[in-house]
């Protein structure tokens, strides 16, 4: 998430916003956000519906118990609602190719 709030204007100055999504409640995404300097909306999905549409749930067995999480990802969504980048796990943590297809669609002036 540092990654992406380094190159924010970048990708919002070519028509993009940027949302984070977690399965952390809202006040913990609020203080992550504050202990990190992000400044773009980071949702919480709680329920990991979101997370499980995605195929991204990631399930860890602590202590006889199951704990299910996230695994890292970005996708570029288009304003139709298409998929037309993605980066999951290692991938996902330099933003690169996210924020240079970003440039690529920018809007012509």
């Amino acid at each position: 998430m540092k990654a992406f709030q380094a190159n924010l204007a970048k990708v919002e100055g070519s028509d993009t916003q940027v949302l984070g999504v977690s399965v952390d409640s809202p006040f913990a995404n609020h203080a992550f956000a504050t202990q990190n300097g992000i400044t773009f909306p980071l949702l919480g999905d709680m329920d990991a519906k979101a997370i499980k549409e995605y195929g991204l749930e990631k399930d860890s067995h602590i202590g006889g118990v199951t704990i299910t999480s996230a695994r890292r990802a970005t996708f570029l969504i288009d304003k139709e609602g298409k998929v037309v980048e993605e980066q999951v796990d290692s991938e996902a943590i330099d933003p690169t190719k996210i924020v240079d297809a970003c440039q690529l669609k920018r809007p012509a002036k």
